[in-house]
């Protein structure tokens, strides 16, 4: 018989690391299996089941998926560490206008419009585009923690203020879930080993309050009548 396990992929950038010590703390006896995977084949994965669920950002093709947001990341410019940005805490998009500004096709910001200048050509991922960068040929805007995952001595980034930012989520097949599902679910949202998703207990009926007995009326004391002389 099959040991039991549920595989779980993520794309570069997320680190389920706290999740997985929980995992292996409630459920030891079930292997979790990490599935490192690019961003755009994250989803198609799970729809194939080659994974039971994937922890991605948003926006992806959700079709035959639920999907859970868990958190939202900061994003940041990436420059050259003798960039003119590196003089402020923060910046806005406004303040790379005069800079090219590449886009990975793996990108997963939902621009309305990119800042600055487009580079010629679209590089394939985030890690040529960071390449670039570090060459002198413009700036990447990405979540912060693809800037980390891709650090450089040479490189630094700011955030930005006013761009779109990235939503990390699970997401797994559409259907009743698995109860390993159910497991993780929990897991991610916080719930304690002791929570439960079963049907609360009914409270105890109350007990009927016996009436109060009527309260006496106090008697009236008897005066005292004067005698009568016979």
């Amino acid at each position: 018989m099959t040991a039991p396990s549920f595989r779980l992929a993520y794309v570069p950038g997320v680190t389920p690391t706290k999740w997985v010590r929980i995992w292996n703390e409630r459920l030891p006896r079930v292997a979790l299996e990490l599935i490192g995977v690019p961003a755009a084949e994250a989803a198609e994965l799970v729809r194939a089941g080659a994974a039971d669920a994937a922890l991605l950002r948003l926006p992806f093709d959700r079709t035959g998926l639920h999907a859970i947001s868990l958190y939202t990341e900061t994003t940041v410019v990436v420059v050259p560490k003798d960039h003119l940005v590196t003089a402020a805490e923060e910046v806005t998009a406004a303040d790379l206008t005069d800079d090219v500004v590449l886009r990975p096709l793996d990108d997963t910001l939902d621009w309305e419009q990119l800042p600055g200048h487009p580079f010629p050509v679209r590089p394939e991922t985030t890690a040529l585009a960071i390449e670039q960068v570090a060459a002198g040929n413009g700036l990447l805007v990405v979540p912060q923690s693809l800037a980390r995952l891709h650090h450089r001595k040479d490189l630094t980034y700011r955030p930005i203020t006013d761009a779109p930012e990235s939503s990390v989520v699970l997401s797994w097949p559409e259907g009743e879930p698995t109860e390993l599902m159910e497991q993780f679910i929990g897991i991610v949202r916080g719930r304690t080993v002791n929570s439960s998703r079963q049907t609360p207990t009914p409270p105890k009926a109350k007990q009927e309050k016996k009436a109060a007995p009527a309260a006496r009326k106090p008697q009236r004391p008897q005066q005292r009548g004067s005698r009568r002389r016979s």
